[in-house]
């Protein structure tokens, strides 16, 4: 399990690292921040103020380097816009983001797993036929025209519901839904399809003819050898939810980590976009490296392969 985990861990650092580098080069084909955030009459000596004092005066290897070097240490330099550090910036936001991923993936799992569960032990019956209606909706939805409507309904006619305003507990049940929306329907069908794969297989069977109860087989055998594809499942709605949900966040003026990096693009401000592009990947690589490791307690067999 060590020998394991320790290959996990060695495999992110590449991943991490091609991904920064991507980023660094991508950001820098939109253009130069200067031409955004300087007067279109800015004199070449403000420009070249601005360029000495953001380090863009240096080569790409050179700005590079120190980019992951001062990365490794969390130290993401000032927000071109904001003129403060982008880590206090990151840390002003997070906050929301990790309120709106806790209560959206809360509704989806509540939602999702009973529902995938069922339908996967009650093949055909009338639990599955909701269960797919429900999929097949919340894939067809787009998540922008959702929160619209959200909006529209409640916030306008309605008024039940704040839109505007700070993050807040009251306000965060429209985005959340929407989110959540956005995850029910993959998450079902995980479910549904892996108790399906389970009950099919010859152990199951077997177990059956010697007389165990339905309670202890559906315990002890199903939901525990079901559980590694919903694992993966979850642990990647996760990852995308704690990286900045973009297109809610903005939807609901959300102040979190997905509204703050449609901001700095549109800004060129290179740091933010930076920092929060590193940061989502960590989180992505922290949440599959977790569900690595679950899988290993739930197979064993998978840590020695």
């Amino acid at each position: 399990m060590i020998r394991y985990t320790l290959a996990r861990l060695l495999q992110m650092i590449p991943t991490l690292l091609g991904i920064a580098a991507f980023t660094f080069i991508l950001v820098r084909l939109t253009g130069s921040p200067e031409d955004v955030l300087l007067p279109p009459d800015a004199p070449e000596s403000e420009i070249e103020a601005f360029r000495v004092k953001y380090g863009f005066d240096r080569s790409l290897p050179e700005q590079f380097f120190f980019f992951i070097k001062n990365a490794l240490v969390l130290d993401f330099g000032d927000s071109l816009r904001y003129q403060v550090p982008v880590i206090d910036l990151l840390a002003s936001r997070i906050g929301p983001t990790l309120q709106l991923t806790v209560v959206a993936m809360g509704i989806a799992l509540l939602v999702a797993l009973p529902l995938g569960f069922w339908a996967g032990l009650r093949r055909g019956g009338l639990v599955d036929r909701v269960g797919r209606t429900i999929a097949f909706t919340g894939q067809s939805v787009p998540t922008f025209y959702l929160g619209i409507l959200l909006i529209l309904f409640f916030g306008v006619w309605l008024q039940s519901v704040d839109t505007v305003g700070p993050a807040s507990w009251d306000r965060i049940i429209l985005p959340a839904v929407t989110l959540a929306v956005g995850m029910i329907p993959l998450v079902l069908r995980v479910a549904r399809g892996g108790v399906l794969d389970v009950t099919s297989q010859d152990y199951i069977r077997t177990a059956r003819s010697k007389g165990i109860s339905e309670r202890n087989l559906i315990q002890h055998h199903i939901v525990k050898n079901a559980a590694i594809p919903i694992v993966t499942i979850v642990g990647l709605q996760l990852g995308a939810a704690l990286s900045g949900a973009v297109i809610t966040e903005t939807v609901f003026s959300w102040p979190g980590i997905g509204r703050l990096l449609v901001e700095a693009i549109s800004t060129r401000d290179y740091p933010v976009v930076q920092a929060i592009t590193v940061l989502a990947a960590f989180s992505y690589v922290i949440v599959n490296f977790l569900v690595d490791i679950a899988y290993a307690r739930l197979d064993p067999r998978i840590a020695n392969s």
